[in-house]
């Protein structure tokens, strides 16, 4: 990505930011009934946070790599820490909160079907604005589509990930005490730590190059144990792909084949 594109990328989530903090003022200062306004904010929470997560994905690959994704990484956590205060934007933190008390089940569920509502429009709007083709790597994302996230074997990845949730949430619990401003920093930090961990730990899959050179690593290291001795080829064409020398080859065996045939028939009828 060229740099005129990230710039784009970037007031592109900044521009979204913006539009979701007037919605919520909006919605606090004229929203006077609690569960709808909790509702309209935890939606605008939710689409925030997914759609630049969504935009903030295709940096992934700015040069120089891994620094500036981790910097923006920290420091949009950081922005979406200040600004969305008080909304969850998880369902897994609206459930801690059921079960520690904090909420009501009823008012639990609402907060979920809210940040379902939020992803979903979130995604929807990314859509759009993809689709635009702006800039190149929005054309790329739209027609790569869903893809499988995962680079490993799936308990690998599910024992990552539980490593990974359990330090993130009792790192939470143990920052509790700690002045709101601070938290925001620490938490950032915390997560842009799990996201290099994350890459570091399930680095992404060989190509077919790699695999190709993976297989024939093998096959030496087991010909070798079998003693079994192997040349090296130098001609890169093998006589077998060479189609046209052998097509008049094949064309004369299947002759004297049937030549064969039919002088046995032949004598045997003789």
């Amino acid at each position: 990505m060229v740099l005129d594109e990230t710039w784009i990328s970037l007031l592109l989530m900044v521009g979204t930011m913006m539009l979701v903090g007037g919605c919520r003022k909006l919605t606090q200062r004229h929203m006077y009934t609690r569960r709808p306004r909790m509702f309209l904010l935890e939606v605008f929470a939710t689409f925030q946070i997914c759609a630049c997560t969504n935009e903030l994905r295709l940096l992934a690959n700015v040069q120089p790599k891994p620094h500036v994704a981790l910097t923006l990484t920290y420091i949009f956590t950081v922005l979406h820490g200040l600004t969305l205060t008080g909304s969850t934007c998880n369902p897994c933190g609206t459930l801690q909160q059921i079960l520690d008390g904090g909420i009501s089940v009823k008012q639990g569920g609402l907060k979920i079907g809210a940040q379902f509502a939020g992803a979903v429009l979130a995604r929807i709007y990314m859509h759009r604005i993809w689709s635009m083709g702006i800039i190149n790597v929005h054309s790329e994302a739209l027609s790569e589509g869903c893809c499988n996230p995962i680079q490993t074997t799936e308990t690998q990845a599910f024992c990552i990930e539980l490593l990974f949730s359990t330090v993130f949430q009792l790192t939470i619990l143990q920052f509790e005490s700690i002045k709101p401003r601070l938290r925001v920093h620490l938490i950032a930090l915390l997560i842009t730590m799990l996201v290099y961990g994350d890459k570091a730990i399930m680095p992404p899959p060989p190509s077919l190059a790699d695999d190709f050179d993976l297989f024939q690593e093998l096959v030496k290291r087991v010909a070798d144990t079998l003693l079994i001795p192997l040349e090296e080829v130098k001609d890169t064409d093998h006589q077998l792909f060479d189609i046209q020398s052998s097509c008049s080859n094949i064309g004369m065996i299947i002759d004297k084949t049937i030549v064969l045939i039919m002088e046995t028939d032949s004598s045997k009828v003789s």
